[in-house]
């Protein structure tokens, strides 16, 4: 088990979203600004419905904070659905049920499965908590875990890199662009490939359509060794991948050169490893994405996810519904013609989780104080070794 912990609650159209975030360091300076700019960044985004017009995020912090600063003990993150107050009758949690039922489920959503699990008549009781509106409160929290990260000289960032199969050029685009050079509508480093990309959101969303993509998250300044080889659970790799993949609509996640690994022979997928002008060892190239036996080497890390389209359609795939057994069109909730942007903010935010943990974990952290003297007596250390060589 890490040393950080966090639980969402909160349904899409319910009254408020909430997170616990456990096991932060007494006396990190935490901005209220910095959680907001990042929930309205998981707002914006080209091809958003009408869903983030109602809605202006802020959060509320009714524990855990003092002063600007994190105490040690559980902090409890808060936002307020504003359309809550055109769903009260649908979503009140004591009063009988009024409004119809969700019975043609969706294609590719969890509202089949989660009926059958859970024993529902009405898929709303599904869709409501699988919604990707639950993501609000991970960008919180990671809001707060990227504060911790910045203050140990880390910095993370993301950028689309493909969306309905319009592509980015890589070749021009350098990690120390990344998180600089990004555009406000979607989130992408390549002006050419966004006019693009926006022509083909604009196709989808004519046609009823959706679409998915792929975004990429970097990271700067990690000390080497977070994570480690010895067991299962504390390859950071691992942990990674799953804190994406856990991400609603991701259906990949790859570090590095990932996939492109199967097809090359090891001469062109390991990186050399040499000497630099400073004694340390150095790499030329980044294939691994800055992790080598699940720890990090450090290099910058690169994390990447696909994201399938959103299933819900204005044009309807093909269903049928639970209450008659007829073949129907699925339902239709107000949605995304594309979501990849926002995801990436997403995805940003479960890294920043993951690396914090990582870091809480190896040094000793029920302070700051504490925190910062550990982490750079583990740096010194590490320097040691290169000293007079």
């Amino acid at each position: 088990m890490g040393h950080l912990r966090f639980v969402t609650g909160g349904e899409s159209h319910g009254a408020a979203l909430t997170a616990i975030l456990d096991g932060m360091p007494a006396g990190l300076r935490v901005l209220r600004e910095a959680i907001d700019e990042q929930l309205a960044r998981r707002q914006r985004g080209y091809g958003r419905g009408d869903r983030m017009k109602i809605e202006t995020d802020r959060v509320e912090v009714l524990s855990g904070l003092r002063f600007g600063e994190t105490l040690g003990s559980p902090i409890t993150l808060q936002v307020v659905n504003h359309d809550f107050a055109n769903w009260t009758e649908r979503m009140d949690p004591f009063e009988e049920p009024t409004g119809a039922k969700v019975t043609a489920v969706r294609p590719g959503h969890a509202d089949l499965t989660g009926v059958l699990k859970y024993d529902r008549a009405d898929a709303r009781d599904i869709l409501e908590r699988s919604s990707a509106r639950e993501t609000t409160m991970r960008v919180a929290v990671g809001a707060v875990c990227r504060q911790l990260l910045a203050a140990m000289g880390v910095t993370v960032a993301s950028h689309v890199t493909e969306i309905g199969g319009v592509t980015v050029d890589r070749t021009a685009i350098r990690d120390e662009d990344v998180g600089v050079t990004n555009s406000s509508d979607l989130n992408c480093c390549d002006p050419a490939a966004e006019t693009r990309i926006k022509a083909r959101i604009d196709e989808a969303k004519a046609a009823g359509d959706t679409l998915g993509g792929v975004f990429e998250v970097v990271v700067h300044g990690l000390p080497v060794g977070l994570g480690s080889h010895t067991q299962w659970d504390r390859r950071l790799d691992g942990r990674l991948a799953g804190a994406v993949m856990s991400i609603q609509a991701i259906k990949g996640v790859e570090i590095g050169a990932g996939f492109a690994c199967a097809h090359l022979p090891g001469s062109e997928v390991h990186d050399e490893i040499h000497r630099g002008a400073d004694g340390r060892p150095c790499r030329k190239t980044n294939r691994a994405g800055g992790l080598e036996g699940g720890m990090t080497n450090g290099e910058t890390l690169v994390v990447r996810a696909a994201m399938k389209p959103i299933p819900t359609l204005m044009t309807p795939l093909q269903t049928v519904d639970l209450a008659t057994g007829a073949a129907v069109s699925a339902s239709k909730e107000r949605s995304d013609a594309c979501a990849v942007p926002a995801a990436s903010v997403v995805g940003e935010a479960m890294v920043s989780f993951v690396l914090a943990d990582a870091i809480c974990t190896q040094f000793h952290a029920d302070s700051m104080t504490d925190l910062t003297a550990s982490l750079a007596a583990y740096r010194e250390r590490l320097e040691s070794r290169w000293m007079n060589r």
